[in-house]
């Protein structure tokens, strides 16, 4: 799990929603794929699609339905293009204002915060748990690789799991 590439997508997503991008790209990884699904789930993200290096087709993002496997040429992933894989995501606004405001690591790569289920629980009701502020802001969230996969806070207390800190989300 590279912190340092995770890094460069919290700070783009940030970017591309003060830019007010509808469409935007990220390399796709396991771990990126996995946060835009939760970050999809907790509706910062209306859609995130697999692709290559050029977008997909305006009409499959407002259905929000995969792309037929004849209609995208690079669907079957081989060894030279693996590379140029991509996750095409749709950013959403509400009122004119980002949905996605503020996306900041919390884990450093030379600072990794590792968090037990009781600390989770303690920042989730908004106190503060080692180095890491508590939930506070209406729809915050923070993401927490485990060993059942990315979690959302809130997930990873009802499963009782801790694990690495990643990255914090308004």
């Amino acid at each position: 799990m590279s912190l340092v590439n995770l890094s460069h997508v919290c700070s783009h997503l940030q970017n591309a929603s003060k830019a007010r991008l509808g469409l935007t790209s990220i390399p796709s990884t396991n771990l990126h794929l996995s946060i835009c699904l939760n970050l999809q789930k907790q509706g910062f993200l209306s859609t995130v699609l697999r692709g290559g290096p050029s977008p997909p087709d305006t009409s499959t993002l407002h259905t929000g339905e995969p792309l037929p496997a004849s209609a995208d040429a690079e669907a079957t992933v081989t060894q030279e293009n693996v590379a140029t894989r991509r996750l095409w995501l749709g950013l959403k606004y509400w009122n004119s204002q980002p949905v996605l405001s503020e996306m900041k690591m919390v884990s450093k790569p030379k600072q990794r915060i590792q968090l037990s289920s009781l600390d989770i629980g303690r920042i989730v009701r908004g106190r503060e748990a080692g180095y890491v502020k508590g939930l506070t802001r209406p729809g915050e969230c923070l993401f927490v690789s485990t060993d059942k996969g990315v979690l959302e806070a809130r997930e990873c207390v009802e499963r009782k799991v801790g694990g690495l800190v990643l990255c914090r989300v308004n």
